[in-house]
């Protein structure tokens, strides 16, 4: 199982970090030891001093393929989660200042924590999905997918065509604005169509 990230996919959360609006996916990748579940809490690394939350849409693939064309990449996935892409921000500036890759700001373990999935079929309009970050209470994030700029199919298509998609990969499609940082105690809830999924605390 790999997980499989885009960046930079909402124009809104590109511009409040000061990043170009790509226009190709950006990609990168988690290990498995990235992820976390409901059942586990966030631990706060020893090595950053800035950690953000970052809420996702997540498809999980249900199909092994390569070179899969965008007509045809609906038939890779039924079902979709929320997940939180845990970044430390301030070594993420550090490397991007440098040109180096992300990897330890975005890869480390337990960054990837994953919530439950939905089918895709059970909601009301699956090209336009509503989800929400709730931090203490406090909505801090809200997004819908008709707002990204390379919907899944668009990144299944071109995902693809570099590695093979296997069955239980996740795909994380990036984060509306409104990220911010985690601290000690925080209480992280996230809402797809108005229906939690995702609920963890701060450690």
């Amino acid at each position: 199982m790999k997980i499989v990230c885009i960046g930079r996919n909402y124009a809104d959360h590109a511009k409040e970090l000061g990043n170009a609006v790509p226009d190709e996916p950006v990609v990168f990748m988690k290990p498995s030891s990235a992820m976390i579940h409901n059942s586990k809490p966030f631990f706060i690394p020893a090595f950053t001093n800035d950690v953000h939350y970052e809420l996702e849409l997540v498809y999980r693939i249900t199909n092994n393929g390569r070179h899969i064309e965008e007509q045809f990449a609906h038939r890779y996935y039924d079902s979709v989660g929320l997940g939180i892409d845990f970044t430390a921000r301030d070594i993420q500036q550090k490397l991007k200042a440098k040109g180096l890759p992300w990897e330890k700001a975005k890869a480390f373990d337990g960054s990837a924590a994953m919530g439950e999935y939905v089918a895709l079929d059970s909601l009301p309009d699956p090209k336009n999905i509503n989800f929400q970050l709730f931090k203490n209470g406090e909505e801090v994030q809200t997004g819908q997918s008709s707002h990204m700029l390379h919907d899944i199919d668009a990144i299944i298509a071109h995902v693809s065509q570099y590695f093979v998609l296997t069955v239980g990969d996740l795909i994380f499609t990036g984060t509306p604005a409104g990220v911010g940082k985690v601290e000690i105690g925080d209480h992280l809830l996230g809402k797809l169509e108005g229906k939690t999924l995702l609920d963890l605390r701060v450690k």
